[in-house]
């Protein structure tokens, strides 16, 4: 029998008590890793040959920039780093916490410093902190002071101050997979000495719902063993009903729009119409405004297909029209459809590379005038000063092209476009391969 601090044994209706304080406890907080060697899904990091793990090791810990997506153990891997070390913890969040929060933090490390102890500081949300009260951790890094820990859900490298991050270590913490998150519902269900009343594909159905989210399944788990009816076999149709659907880690304005946005584009640049559909389905899933899918697949087909295939704009600009006109989720199929047709379309960026050098000449030599043989001579002065003298009217000549320089005579003739032999552009090149020839033979 246990006995309490004092030595005696706990009364019996003290050992229910501290029994149902134990149930009422998050399952998540519950399972909360005690050593780095229990937590799960970061291996790279806390497994033998991790970075975390070496770190500990030299005995130098280091200020680090926890970069990872939410429920992945950032706060549970700075507090066991802290107990690894014999570190005072101190933790903060940045969406509750401001100078002089943080002033107060700094006093606090500063005595247990000169008392022989060091502090380890946790932040979590760290890039909430504006410039400023970023610039604030610098002082106490510098001296050693405080040893940081930020955690944050955002790219640091867009987030937080460069005179931050060089004084800080960036880890990434990664998703969980179907493996680990499956592992932390092994560990759930030992605790509770009992399975998960789930069929094979309510189970696999569970996993995916947590979109790698280790807290989000373990709460999942919770409100499934609430609901369950005794002797009660789930499936995939009830559990949806009985935990309605958690929605992907997904914010509109960060770094999961950003990633998910990038990968569509590049699944459509690298003719991959079924992974592109993939992540057109993922975004509008996540509850992405379509209206800006359709803009960005118009913009694909200007920057990617380009001439190759001039269908590509005009598909993507009407099924950005019809979205508008269709609403959702009709309207959808259209955007879907673009998709497909602008991924297995032949790919040229040619008038994008020839958009930027034209912009660049443009911008070195903007005061430089058109020649006069083809500005309009409105007035009897213009006329006598040669405007238009000169001018070929291209329809006049053989095969409606005349061959004449339209550059400034500063500038003389550049290239920019140079077209692909893809798809329609591979007319316009030999179109162009033949009025080049006829500007040479005409000494044009």
């Amino acid at each position: 029998m246990m006995t309490d601090l004092f030595g005696s044994a706990p009364e019996p209706g003290r050992r229910r008590e501290a029994a149902a304080d134990e149930t009422r406890r998050p399952l998540a907080d519950r399972l909360r890793p005690q050593t780095l060697g229990e937590v799960v899904g970061q291996e790279h990091l806390t497994g033998p040959a991790g970075a975390l793990t070496r770190m500990l090791s030299s005995g130098s810990l280091g200020s680090t920039i926890f970069w990872g997506p939410p429920g992945t153990g950032k706060t549970t891997v700075a507090r066991l780093m802290a107990r690894e070390v014999d570190f005072a913890f101190e933790q903060i969040s940045a969406i509750f916490s401001g100078v002089a929060d943080l002033k107060k933090v700094f006093e606090s490390a500063r005595l247990r410093r000169s008392n022989g102890r060091q502090t380890l500081l946790f932040v979590d949300e760290i890039h909430r902190f504006n410039r400023a009260q970023q610039d604030s951790f610098l002082p106490v890094l510098e001296d050693g002071t405080v040893v940081l820990v930020g955690a944050t859900t955002e790219n640091p490298s867009f987030e937080l101050n460069a005179a931050l991050l060089s004084r800080a270590r960036v880890l990434t913490f990664k998703a969980h997979d179907a493996e680990s998150l499956e592992q932390l519902l092994g560990r759930a269900e030992a605790i509770e000495a009992k399975l998960l009343p789930l069929d094979e594909e309510a189970r696999a159905v569970l996993v995916r719902m947590a979109d790698g989210d280790g807290r989000a399944i373990l709460t999942l788990a919770e409100e499934v063993w609430r609901a369950a009816k005794p002797g009660e076999t789930i499936d995939a149709e009830t559990l949806q009903r009985i935990v309605q659907r958690r929605a992907p880690v997904y914010d509109k304005g960060q770094d999961g729009h950003y990633n998910l946005i990038s990968a569509l584009h590049k699944s459509v640049r690298g003719s991959d119409p079924d992974a592109a559909l993939y992540y057109l389905c993922r975004m509008l899933d996540a509850g992405e405004d379509p209206l800006y899918l359709g803009r960005r697949l118009v913009r694909m087909a200007s920057e990617d297909i380009g001439l190759a295939d001039p269908q590509a704009l005009v598909i993507a600009s009407a099924a950005k029209d019809a979205y508008d006109y269709l609403g959702s989720p009709e309207g959808e199929l259209a955007l879907a459809q673009a998709t497909v047709y602008l991924a297995s379309a032949p790919k040229s960026n040619a008038v994008y590379v020839a958009y930027k050098a034209a912009m660049r000449a443009a911008k070195e030599n903007g005061s430089l005038l058109p020649p006069r043989h083809i500005l309009n001579a409105p007035t009897k002065l213009m006329k006598e000063e040669g405007y238009g003298d000169g001018y070929a009217y291209d329809h006049d000549a053989p095969g409606a092209f005349s061959g004449q320089d339209y550059f400034p005579e500063g500038l003389g003739r550049q290239r920019f476009y140079e077209p692909t032999n893809r798809g329609a552009e591979a007319r316009i090149g030999q179109r162009l391969a033949e009025w080049d020839d006829i500007r040479r033979r005409r000494g044009g």
